[in-house]
């Protein structure tokens, strides 16, 4: 999709859903999700959010979060079933119900970052031992790691705590024997994610992955796979050559809009926010779907004529209850 029909479809997005017949309503960060007896409904909005606060509304996103998900999810079925029960709106999936485990797996196959719970930033703060592994002296910003890192943390609505698989066995959050599961999958998810992204021209830097128990006790992968927000992402044919300049690798950068944001009011405190220059958001909107399109190797199509509640209330039509 090129930039012109961005700009000319920046008021066509999904702010949030209330449909009436779908089961219980909780909204999420960006998806809303409707709970049902045996299964869920997860609606991926349009929503941009940062400072534990939606900031924007970037058309396309939420379906192109939904249509990665679930190209990822076809492409690691076979190392472990996944929640997913069909998909009847680009925007929509329903979902297996399962016991989620509180911890998210954090994945690293770089060592990069820039917030104060990097792993760079530990790093050249003088930190060497993670817990689970550890690291020589002399890395350099943005190397890449002999082999990936787990750097799990507890899964919070609050403020997530880094966790050792110490941590995890005496503080018994789940027993020894899942661990390991959990680790040996969450790696080679992340092995996997790697080789099919360098395949489409891109390296898989680091993500999460959220794990759950379906009814029957057998591990299962929810949530999303490797979508631009669970994940970083570089242009794999300029990275070398970008490191050897001492310049940052070319990544899919969508923090320009959080810092304008952080530049031009105090997201934090302000009760109202400026709202979003119309050209930051076509441009963030153009970079979803470049992103989409690089990693699926599909072109992104999407239904302009029908508003986007109205088409995914008569696609769920057959999930009233």
């Amino acid at each position: 999709m090129d930039k012109q029909t961005i700009e000319k479809n920046l008021t066509r997005v999904l702010e949030k859903t209330d449909f009436k017949n779908l089961g219980t309503r909780r909204q999420g960060k960006v998806r809303d999700i409707y709970t049902q007896p045996d299964k869920i409904i997860l609606v991926s909005t349009d929503r941009y959010s940062a400072f534990d606060r939606n900031l924007a509304l970037i058309p396309f996103k939420g379906q192109v979060l939904t249509q990665t998900s679930k190209f990822w999810f076809n492409q690691t079925k076979d190392i472990i079933q996944n929640h997913i029960i069909s998909s009847p709106d680009p925007n929509v999936v329903v979902v297996k119900k399962c016991s989620v485990i509180p911890i998210e797996m954090v994945v690293r196959g770089y060592i990069t970052g820039v917030t104060g719970t990097s792993l760079w930033t530990l790093y050249n703060g003088g930190q060497r031992d993670f817990g689970d592994f550890t690291l020589p002296d002399g890395m350099k910003k943005n190397q890449k790691l002999d082999s990936p890192v787990l750097t799990p943390t507890t899964k919070s609505d609050e403020h997530d705590k880094p966790l050792t698989t110490a941590e995890v066995i005496e503080d018994q959050i789940v027993p020894a024997e899942l661990w390991k599961q959990l680790t040996d999958i969450a790696i080679k998810l992340f092995k996997r994610g790697q080789k099919v992204a360098l395949s489409r021209g891109l390296i898989l830097v680091d993500t999460k992955y959220e794990f759950g128990l379906a009814d029957d006790g057998k591990l299962m992968l929810i949530d999303e796979i490797h979508t631009p927000d669970s994940s970083r992402y570089w242009q794999a044919d300029s990275y070398q050559a970008r490191i050897d300049a001492g310049k940052e690798p070319q990544n899919f950068d969508k923090e320009f809009l959080r810092l304008w944001f952080k530049e031009n009011c105090d997201p934090y405190n302000d009760k109202i926010l400026p709202p979003a220059p119309a050209d930051m958001v076509a441009e963030l909107s153009s970079r979803y779907i470049q992103i989409y399109e690089q990693i699926t190797g599909q072109k992104f199509e999407t239904d302009l004529d029908t508003p986007i509640a109205e088409r995914i209330k008569k696609n769920l039509t057959s999930f009233n209850i």
